[in-house]
């Protein structure tokens, strides 16, 4: 069986088109490919499809390619513009297309557009690399209003347009057959190296946490992505003893619904399981959020882990009903800043 082509994410794209604008406004190097630093410490070039200069300095565009995974952005045009500004500093401005927060409880502030920090750190790394002046970066996304109404964005009150999100840089195709079968694979060859604990995350904010606050090897970490229905069933045919589940209660939550695949084209969402819990343990509504993130960022420390462990032990109540508690299972649930918000089962094996 081929590999899945990987692609780009949009922030790797704006990164790429900032710039090669920039080369342009600073240098005046137009160039028809762009090396740009990526979070994982690599480098990888990547084809702009035009550089020019405008009134106010320069503008690149670069296409994105997602490889093989069926983004709704995929081939997307996106354009970043670039200007001088007073000071050092790197600006960040919505251009058609591209979205402003208005809502808290996302990782970008209400009235700021729609770049995410990762992306964020990308574009400030790849202009730093052509020039210490101050610049404002104008990201646009052709027909981006348009592809945003086909995401999340409406919901989270993202107005406008689409974000700019990544948190590696790279998309990873999750062609549902071929991440099964990578699954299987997986967790065929942790049974076959000894391993009786594996753990499972989504994606890369849980490996990060689990990495974190655990003692675990690399070969210990499987990345379910939303297949966790696929991934229990086949944690069960395996000789573990234990399994520790790690990731975010905006995902998480949704197995306590019986939203196995927790893909958010394929599931309902967290938030109203996050907000009937919160009723019912705190005695109040939770605090107005688009987001479960933004449900525990309104709470104290106390009431944080109250709500967090509650959380936790009805996901754990729920994969036990599902493996017929064949597994010693542990869930622990984390914010976007991989703090620990709470946890259910023993996790002594991962200490």
């Amino acid at each position: 069986m081929n590999a899945l082509r990987e692609g780009y994410t949009t922030g790797s794209c704006a990164a790429a088109a900032a710039k090669a604008a920039l080369l342009l406004l600073a240098k005046g190097l137009a160039t028809e490919e762009v090396e740009i630093p990526f979070p994982d410490g690599q480098r990888r070039c990547m084809p702009v499809e035009y550089v020019r200069r405008t009134d106010e300095g320069a503008e690149a565009m670069v296409r994105k390619d997602a490889g093989d995974d069926p983004d709704v952005t995929n081939g997307a045009l996106i354009s970043v513009a670039v200007g001088w500004t007073e000071g050092d500093g790197v600006e960040f401005a919505a251009g058609e297309g591209v979205g402003t927060v208005t809502k808290p409880g996302l990782a970008v502030s209400p009235g700021m557009p729609a770049v995410n920090p990762v992306p964020q750190q990308m574009i400030r790394e790849a202009v730093r690399e052509v020039t210490a002046r101050g610049v404002r970066v104008t990201i646009s996304i052709a027909g981006g209003r348009d592809l945003a109404a086909k995401t999340f964005n409406p919901r989270l009150g993202i107005v406008g347009g689409l974000s700019i999100l990544g948190t590696t840089g790279i998309v990873r195709p999750f062609s549902c057959s071929a991440l099964r079968e990578t699954i299987r694979c997986v967790l065929n060859v942790v049974a076959a190296a000894g391993c009786r604990t594996p753990v499972f995350v989504p994606g890369h904010i849980g490996e990060r946490a689990a990495r974190s606050h655990f003692r675990v090897t690399p070969e210990q970490v499987v990345e379910v992505g939303n297949e966790w229905g696929f991934a229990i069933d086949e944690a069960t045919r395996q000789p573990f003893a234990s399994l520790l589940m790690v990731g975010h209660p905006g995902k998480l939550a949704k197995l306590t619904a019986g939203n196995w695949d927790t893909h958010s084209g394929r599931s309902g969402s967290a938030l109203p399981i996050v907000e009937e819990m919160h009723a019912v343990l705190l005695g109040r509504p939770a605090a107005e959020s688009p987001t479960v993130e933004g449900i525990f960022a309104a709470l104290d420390g106390v009431e944080k882990k109250r709500l967090g462990n509650r959380v936790a032990a009805a996901i754990h109540k729920a994969v036990d009903n599902r493996t017929g508690e064949s597994l010693n299972v542990a869930v622990v649930i984390i914010d976007l800043g991989c703090r620990i918000l709470g946890s259910s089962g023993g996790v002594k094996p991962w200490l």
